[in-house]
């Protein structure tokens, strides 16, 4: 699998056989979910091949997948940049994801197994883990997850296909937008009252504990704050350390 090794390729578990771009771009998402890539950090063709160990074509592939979701914007000439959403761009992400948040909480609640529902457990564990030891990257990968596990379990594809742009273009705004000084972390507090409500099959508490959460995130956020990109190589020194 040229220089990306088996651990990686295998990283989201046993889903058939995953191609070099599959890789790539999980890679460069959970970037983004764990706000290692910051807004308007600029996504060389060039460096990244060398970085993974595969073709610009792997590169562009991967990319392009990203730009569909609107997480990197592609320029033509220019090359790809992780998005920098507007103070209106962003608004309209987030009243987006509460549209959607509403929706799958509600379809969650009709359909959740129990199995799921104790993965849901395992994921908010390892969130809150995360946090405890300082991990903040990790832990905001995780309660990324968390809502892209909801989003799986409301069985609609569409709605996933829409939660997974939503959830990460929300990490590019709180990136962006989080108001200085305040670092709280209380999401998996919350998760673990919204598992407790989905577990019971109530409905409208899961809405409305889900749209308090919301709440929640959009109260840290400013109007001020600057992306301010990173080193490519630093960001994904994780994966040049495997070859």
């Amino acid at each position: 699998m040229n220089q990306i090794s088996e651990k990686v390729a295998s990283k989201k578990g046993p889903k058939g056989k995953r191609t070099q771009d599959d890789i790539v771009y999980e890679h460069i998402f959970d970037a983004i979910l764990e706000q290692r890539l910051a807004p308007g950090t600029k996504l060389n063709e060039e460096s990244l091949g060398e970085i993974f160990g595969v073709s610009r074509t792997i590169i562009r592939r991967a990319l392009s997948r990203l730009g569909h979701e609107q997480v990197i914007v592609l320029r033509p000439n220019r090359g790809a940049v992780v998005a920098s959403p507007t103070l209106e761009e962003a608004k309209q992400i987030v009243f987006a994801r509460r549209v959607c948040e509403r929706a799958v909480t509600e379809l969650v609640v009709d359909n959740a197994q129990a199995a799921q529902i104790e993965q849901l457990k395992k994921l908010v564990h390892e969130e809150q883990e995360c946090f405890a030891k300082g991990d903040k990257g990790s832990g905001i990968r995780l309660s990324g997850e968390f809502h892209l596990k909801l989003a799986e379990m409301a069985n609609n594809p569409p709605l996933l296909n829409f939660q997974r742009s939503l959830v990460s273009q929300c990490s590019l705004i709180i990136a962006q937008y989080e108001k200085n000084g305040d670092k709280s972390h209380c999401s998996y507090d919350e998760h673990y009252e919204l598992i407790d409500a989905i577990k019971n099959r109530d409905k409208e508490l899961a809405v409305k504990l889900m749209m308090h959460h919301l709440d929640h995130i959009e109260h840290k956020l400013s109007l001020d704050d600057e992306p301010s990109p990173d080193d490519l190589r630093s960001i994904f020194s994780n994966v040049l350390g495997e070859k």
